[in-house]
C-alpha cells in the first residue's frame, strides 16, 4: 500500500470542510427563505434569517450570531429597565439577608 502524503490528506479535509460549509449555508438560506418573507419579497433579508435562527430548533445556536435587529432607542431603553429591575432585586436581596440575620439572632437569644 502506498500512503497518501500528508499534505494531499490535509488539503482533502479542508475541501470537504469548504463543501459542507457551503451546503449549510445553502440549506440555512433556503429555509430562511421559504419559511420568511423571501417569497413575498423574491428576496432573501436579514430578518428572515434571524427568524429561523431563533423559531427553528435546528438553527437554535445561531440565535446569537444572528439576533433580531431593534432600534438603538429601544436597546438603550431596555438597558435602563435592567438596571433599574437589577437594583430593585438587589434591594429585595438585602432584605432578605438582613431578615435571615433577624431569625438568626432571635434563635440565639432564644437558647
Amino acid at each position: 500500500r502506498k500512503l497518501l502524503p500528508a499534505i494531499y490528506v490535509n488539503s482533502s479535509f479542508d475541501y470537504c470542510g469548504l463543501i459542507f460549509q457551503e451546503l449549510f449555508v445553502q440549506y440555512l438560506a433556503t429555509y430562511s427563505y421559504k419559511h420568511g418573507r423571501g417569497k413575498e419579497k423574491n428576496a432573501l433579508t436579514y430578518s428572515d434569517l434571524s427568524h429561523t435562527a431563533e423559531e427553528c430548533e435546528t438553527f437554535q445556536f445561531l440565535a446569537d450570531i444572528l439576533p433580531k435587529k431593534i432600534l438603538a432607542s429601544k436597546y438603550l431603553k431596555m438597558l435602563e429597565k435592567e438596571k433599574r429591575d437589577g437594583e430593585v432585586g438587589e434591594d429585595d436581596e438585602e432584605d432578605e439577608e438582613e431578615e435571615d440575620e433577624d431569625e438568626a439572632v432571635d434563635e440565639d437569644v432564644g437558647s
